[in-house]
């Protein structure tokens, strides 16, 4: 192995890193964005800054954060600007909310523009740095963290930061037993795809990112989006598409697939198989498209359609034979991301336990609103797939308990967390909304009577937010359950609406369609009057979790709105959740956490993890990375199982054996007990 090569060596490697100064280009190219953006950009802005609830101007102060946010969100480690490039942009810190308003985004294309311009270098380079000789021996270390790193100001300094990352990314490779040819073979396909995925970046993709910018500089849940982004964010709500039903994913340039979605169209048909590569794809009487190296969104574009249309595909099966097969397109449900239920016999998980537990898994709160507009009868719901699992519960002989499964919920629709509570509480408020004019209102579950009356536990994780958040608060501050889970929920105490960019609402002539502008229009609070934002709902039970100790939650992210309080909504109070059963519950749970070994490696692991996230650099030391590896690989194993129900298919266990899981069964039991015995003495 030959010692690592000076910097000054390296940066003679490549002669087109440039840190040449483009003023003069860079000024003549504005003024150039096309008639539809000029709308698109001058209509969302004005809405942005008119129906924000922060409602704040369009000014110096958004311009400046704008600047930052899109610079960072291109180049978060500072590897591609330099410091001459930052400079140049410099000027249009304080004009971008001008421009903005005049419909002028010629910034933000200028300056991708010049980021695909330095990727290129950079990838140019990292090719000859892949082929250099390594010496993991020495003793050296790369920072990880770019906010605490200045832009390159000499292409020395540049260079040996892609050194440092390349020699990273090889001796990564290594520890995982690559050797080094298929090492450099696998980096070397690494920055080919990276450099292919950024020169496929469609004008409305940027757009999109720039704006999304100037939303971001308001609160960081607001943004702009697309046709397209608008379409897959209604397929999620829905949970429901028309298209061949497959799921698809980019591998090496190939379209491929990755499952065959039970009851769709491609199952039916039989013939097209995981791992085949789709490379070709036409319309029903037109010409193939060839989508080899076509960017994933695209060919899904091109592959989804209206329900009974027909596609053609160009198949590659994994003996390298080629045919062409024709589907036609269905409405397929996305069942994989359903609420799902299962009972669990207490005999079968915990030696000695009795009783049985349901559990409910809600993935998300959707809703199908253009179905409900329409009055279909079985339109998609959250509230309406929980009421049916209650109903099964019911039918296969009851619970003692029901455990709600929000771990990884990120929320949804307002409406279906108010009518999933409404299946636990017997009307009254569940959530209080402030308006833009600071007016409160009440939502209220104005439904009679309840579903399920017995013991109720919501379990949550540093993931759970927004519409899980009400839930949870509402069972919390109705005394109706208790929470279980990390030490608190996301903290994400905002609304958001989408609003499309109305080019009749601004008598604009052409109807094209512009996208949408997600904004936060609202700001949620518990009956008790509490906001969750930045605190989230605290959990009464705390089960420790390697999630918990991530950085994740609304008061890690930039611009985030600040906790508050509004007067607390009249509701009346159930009897499940007595201060004394609270505290036998924790000291129950504490005891069964202290006496299981299983916790104290997750403990370990924890305490491992927070000394390391703190830590800004990363060896590049083979003996010393090679330890950190096998710290890591025993985290990243809890995270995996921790996260793993998140990704379940329709099959299998919904609450799978673990020690956590048994954990909060464990917790279950004891709560069913508590309030036995709480109610007999009671008597």
């Amino acid at each position: 192995m030959m010692q690592r090569l000076p910097s000054r060596a390296v940066a003679g490697l490549v002669a087109c890193v440039c840190f040449m100064a483009a003023t003069t280009i860079f000024a003549q190219n504005l003024g150039k964005t096309s008639t539809t953006e000029q709308t698109t950009a001058r209509l969302a802005t004005d809405m942005i800054s008119k129906y924000h609830i922060g409602q704040k101007p369009m000014d110096d102060r958004i311009s400046q954060l704008t600047f930052t946010r899109y610079i960072k969100d291109l180049d978060p480690q500072k590897l591609y600007f330099t410091k001459g490039d930052i400079d140049e942009f410099s000027p249009f810190k304080d004009k971008l909310d001008d421009l903005l308003k005049a419909g002028n985004v010629d910034f933000g294309h200028q300056v991708f523009q010049r980021y695909l311009q330095r990727l290129n270098e950079r990838v140019a380079l990292a090719h000859q740095l892949i082929d250099m000789p390594q010496d993991f021996t020495v003793e050296e270390s790369m920072v990880t963290d770019g906010d605490l790193m200045a832009y390159a100001a000499t292409p020395e300094e540049m260079n040996e930061r892609w050194r440092k990352r390349i020699k990273f990314e090889l001796l990564s490779l290594k520890l995982d037993d690559k050797t080094p040819d298929e090492a450099k073979k696998q980096v070397h396909k690494r920055y080919d795809t990276l450099s292919k995925a950024a020169k496929g970046t469609e004008p409305g993709e940027v757009l999109e990112m720039y704006l999304s910018s100037v939303a971001h500089s308001f609160d960081p849940h607001s943004s702009y989006m697309s046709p397209q982004t608008m379409e897959d964010f209604q397929i999620s709500m829905r949970l429901s598409l028309e298209g061949i039903g497959a799921a698809l994913r980019s591998i090496d340039g190939f379209t491929t697939v990755s499952e065959v979605v039970p009851g769709g169209a491609a199952e039916k048909d039989g013939r097209l198989k995981a791992t085949d590569k789709i490379v070709a794809v036409a319309q029903d009487g037109e010409d193939y498209v060839d989508i080899v190296e076509m960017k994933l969104n695209r060919v899904v574009r091109l592959i989804r359609g209206a329900g009974g249309t027909k596609v053609k595909l160009k198949i590659l099966n994994a003996a390298g034979e080629s045919s062409e097969i024709v589907l036609t397109r269905q409405k397929i449900e996305l069942k994989a991301q359903e609420v799902k239920g299962e009972i669990i016999p207490m005999e079968t998980r915990i030696p000695g336990a009795k009783g049985r537990i349901g559990v409910i898994n809600i993935p998300s709160f959707y809703r199908d609103f253009g179905g409900a507009q329409a009055g279909q009868d079985n339109f998609k719901s959250t509230a309406r797939d929980v009421a049916r699992v209650l109903q099964e519960f019911d039918k296969k002989g009851g619970v003692d308990a029901i455990v709600v499964d929000l771990r990884m919920n990120g929320g949804g629709a307002l409406t279906e967390a108010i009518e999933v509570s409404g299946l636990f509480i017997d009307m009254g408020p569940v959530v209080q909304i402030k308006e833009p004019n600071g007016k409160i209102k009440s939502y209220d579950d104005e439904e009679q009577g309840v579903m399920y009356k017995g013991p109720l536990v919501v379990l949550c994780n540093r993931l759970s937010a927004s519409a899980s958040e009400i839930f949870a608060a509402a069972i919390k501050d109705y005394g109706r359950g208790i929470v279980v889970g990390d030490t608190t929920t996301h903290g994400k105490g905002t609304v958001q609406h989408v609003m499309p960019i109305s080019n009749r609402m601004f008598s604009v002539l052409n109807n094209q369609d512009l996208g949408s502008v997600k904004l936060t229009i609202n700001q949620f609070y518990r009956v008790n009057g509490d906001s969750t934002q930045n605190r989230g709902v605290p959990s009464d039970v705390v089960i420790p979790s390697l999630v918990d100790h991530m950085d994740l939650g609304e008061s890690f992210l930039e611009n985030a709105l600040a906790f508050d309080q509004v007067p607390n909504a009249s509701h009346p109070m159930y009897d499940m959740t007595p201060p004394n059963v609270l505290a036998a519950l924790k000291d129950g749970s504490a005891k069964r956490l202290a006496a299981t070994p299983e916790f104290d490696k997750i403990r370990n692991d924890i305490a491992r993890f927070d000394a390391r996230k703190n830590r800004k650099t990363i060896s590049l030391n083979e003996e010393t990375l090679r330890k950190e590896r096998d710290e890591e690989k025993a985290v990243e194993e809890i995270r995996k199982e921790e996260e793993e129900h998140e990704t379940k298919g329709t099959e299998g266990p919904i609450f799978k054996k673990t020690p956590y899981n048994d954990e909060v069964l464990n917790v279950t039991s004891d709560y069913v007990g508590l309030l036995r015995q709480a109610k007999t003495a009671k008597r």
